[in-house]
């Protein structure tokens, strides 16, 4: 295999005190983090600094599923900000980093998420990114009139159609269209806005966009799903993958899989970065690295962690057996069939109890690495030069500190490696990214 040449792409995944379960019980954590927008500025700008592509916030428009005793005990998706206005207002206080914030297509119609993504795009100067889930937790079809969520691949089938709307409704005006030619009393020419007139199994959206055409183009579209049919969406629309693997040689198939399915949407590979999720704990020494990460452990309440891997694994209920006994054989879910996937496979091949398996739970099946920014480095630069990786997902396990830690430690180790800018390359996500702006489909000569 050659060489591999160019620069990796790096995201900071936040939590309002990071992604370990238990960050908020840390002495130090910011309690109120999740509605203080100071809080995030900092964070942001800190990304920044270390000249990160992008900024990325999950959302749920719901609280968790869970008994509320227990939900009581966690700190993430509880009250917070709608991620759409957080970021809108970020774009005031940075200049480069892109802005990708998570909306459903379960529970959302396409011109919402079209409109307020196009909004953000121009408001950032080109800097939006929309990362395209289908709802897994149940708490959000008790919010929209429903009993229960469709099941998985119905959820996808909806996805697919509203991702190729809202794509057509960015598309709704020319880049040329506005004139604003005040002598003429002309404001826009006719001949270049588009009807969409789209009628689908779920949708019949007629258009246009009342925005004119994003400056990237079309905002970058995120995509976590890693099924058969998450990798078929992601090869027709994606342009990051937010990919989920324990060990290089999953990376590597999974890598290989999704790009060899892009030639037959009229793709290349390098079209789509993939981006796995990654957890690090940075120390001056090893121990250091190792006390930090056992210090949270310790913090992690049986209730919460038995709860956090039912929940994983598709809202089943693990109260009902041994915390020390091994994994009950799940046939069924209406959960992430990836995620179902990972931790059966990982409580086989490691023989790991419930309660062994629940503390795993706490990087939610993401590849986590302990040690000094040299090895931390290590890890990332193993990854993109075998090629199971054109960048992170960084997910701090705790904040500030752990992205402090990655900037100011590991992000030098990686530019004196050559594996990382140390300048931004544009003023868009896009250009960040090394990704062309796309024609729009009525201008493809």
């Amino acid at each position: 295999m050659e060489k591999r040449t160019g620069k990796l792409k790096l995201g900071a995944f936040l939590h309002p005190t990071g992604h370990h379960i238990a960050s908020w019980r840390l002495p130090e954590a910011y309690e109120k983090a999740s509605v203080d927008f100071k809080h995030y500025i900092e964070l942001a700008r800190t990304a920044e600094r270390g000249k990160f592509d992008m900024v990325f916030l999950a959302d749920s428009p719901a609280m968790r599923n869970w008994p509320l005793e227990r939900s009581s005990r966690v700190a993430t998706y509880v009250a917070g900000f709608e991620p759409i206005t957080l970021l809108s207002s970020l774009a005031s206080v940075t200049t480069h980093i892109g802005l990708v914030a998570t909306a459903t297509t379960t529970y959302n119609e396409p011109f919402h998420v079209a409109r307020k993504f196009a909004s953000l795009d121009h408001l950032s100067g080109g800097r939006a990114g929309w990362n395209l889930v289908t709802s897994v937790n149940i708490a959000e079809a008790h919010n929209f009139g429903r009993e229960q969520h469709t099941e998985h691949d119905a959820r996808y089938d909806r996805g697919t159609e509203f991702a190729r709307v809202v794509r057509g409704l960015w598309d709704s005006w020319d880049d040329d269209a506005f004139v604003r030619d005040k002598r003429e009393g002309r404001f826009f020419d006719p001949a270049k806005v588009h009807y969409l007139n789209h009628k689908g199994e779920h949708f019949s959206v007629r258009g246009p966009l009342n925005v004119p055409r994003p400056p990237q183009g079309r905002p970058i579209m995120v995509l976590a799903g890693t099924s058969d049919v998450g990798q078929e969406l992601a090869a027709e629309v994606a342009d990051v993958v937010f990919a989920t693997s324990q060990t290089l040689e999953h990376a590597q198939n999974f890598c290989k899989s999704l790009k060899g399915r892009a030639e037959k949407f009229g793709r290349t590979p390098d079209d789509i970065k993939v981006m796995p999720g990654f957890v690090p704990f940075i120390g001056e020494s090893q121990q250091e690295a190792d006390d930090k990460f056992e210090r949270l452990q310790s913090l992690v309440h049986p209730e919460v962690g038995l709860q956090l891997l039912g929940e994983m694994l598709g809202q089943i209920d693990l109260s009902k057996y041994p915390l020390d006994g091994p994994l009950p054989e799940i046939k069924e879910t209406i959960g992430s069939h990836t995620a179902l996937k990972l931790f059966t496979e990982m409580a086989r091949r490691e023989n790991l109890s419930i309660r062994q398996l629940y503390l795993r739970a706490v990087t939610r099946g993401h590849a986590m690495v302990r040690g000094t920014p040299q090895k931390i480095a290590d890890h990332i630069e193993e990854w993109f030069t075998g090629y199971g990786a054109d960048g992170f997902n960084v997910m701090p396990p705790y904040l500030p500190g752990a992205l402090d830690d990655f900037v100011d430690k590991v992000v030098p180790e990686l530019q004196r490696r050559g594996l990382f800018r140390k300048e931004y390359e544009g003023k868009t996500l896009r250009d960040s990214l090394g990704l062309k702006r796309p024609a729009s489909r009525y201008n493809q000569t």
